[in-house]
């Protein structure tokens, strides 16, 4: 099976007329209230339920396959990698660190990474199993969602200039303190609120923003404890044949491990120059990405 690893599992979940004129105005004005106001006649919570259900499709995902670069920024460091989706799982290079072409070493300790799984597919495919705990913890979660969180719509419906100009509609939430967490990791979605954006066309998620409201305990604090003020922030965008990828992913929090030591968090991490391509294996994923010369910087 294809690991589809989405960056954040309680990632969870969520018009346009000219203006010349008064009464061009005024007709502008009464036709987005109409169009919101047949947007917002859907119950609120039906654009969750099918936001959710789509996020669970997008993360099953078998029949298109793409190449994109991700740069992501943690404590780990400034990373740019060449990612391709081959019909056994993803592989990634590593092409540029901290601002910088890699160097001759680092390429090279790069290549015989990756010429290691080609030559050992047991490791490769060990490898893919052990990244699909993103993957069963999003199953568990997203379903969650709609029952997780109170959801109301959002006053004046403001856009987030982030879907070409396609309406959206936009629902705040927070938690529903009737929600009992089935879960240690359930309990995660107990202190978050924040605002999504939904496509109205295709209801799916095109952005949400989150923050921890108040402190989450997970195994009574004795496993972790998220403290409130961290934030998180997603963005996904269309790349055609209803696949939809995050262009954006942003965590900040503070987390305390095992009543030990807190740890800040704060990674972010982007996906841009998205290409389709047909299916192919991962040994040929990566020789195709070795066949890439280095970006020069």
């Amino acid at each position: 099976m294809r690991s589809r690893k989405r960056n954040f599992s309680g990632y969870l979940l969520f018009l346009v007329a000219a203006v010349g004129g008064v009464a061009r105005a005024q007709n502008a004005t009464t036709t987005k209230d109409v169009e919101e106001a047949t947007l917002q006649s859907i119950p609120v919570r039906s654009w969750i339920v099918d936001a959710a259900k789509n996020e669970l499709e997008a993360l099953h995902h078998t029949d298109s396959y793409l190449r994109y670069r991700t740069h992501t920024v943690s404590e780990k460091g400034d990373m740019v990698r060449d990612v391709v989706e081959s019909k056994d799982g993803t592989v990634a290079r590593l092409i540029m660190k901290d601002g910088k072409p890699l160097t001759e070493e680092q390429d090279q300790g790069e290549r015989q990474r990756l010429n290691d799984m080609i030559a050992s597919p047991s490791a490769y495919f060990r490898h893919v199993r052990n990244g699909e705990s993103d993957r069963k913890m999003a199953d568990k979660l997203v379903p969650l969602m709609p029952d997780a969180m109170i959801y109301t719509y959002t006053p004046g419906q403001p856009q987030s200039g982030k879907n070409g100009g396609a309406p959206e509609v936009v629902i705040d939430y927070k938690p529903n303190p009737k929600f009992s967490p089935p879960s240690t990791e359930a309990q995660a979605l107990t202190g978050l609120e924040g605002r999504v954006w939904i496509d109205a066309r295709s209801h799916t998620l095109v952005r949400m923003e989150g923050t921890i409201s108040r402190g989450v305990n997970f195994g009574w604090g004795m496993l972790a404890h998220i403290y409130p003020g961290g934030k998180l922030e997603l963005d996904q965008t269309s790349v055609g044949e209803n696949r939809w990828i995050f262009t954006y992913f942003s965590m900040k929090l503070s987390v305390r491990a095992l009543m030990l030591k807190t740890v800040n968090v704060h990674t972010e991490s982007t996906a841009s120059s998205f290409q389709k391509l047909g299916p192919m294996s991962y040994q040929d994923a990566i020789r195709m990405m070795l066949a890439t010369p280095l970006p020069e910087r």
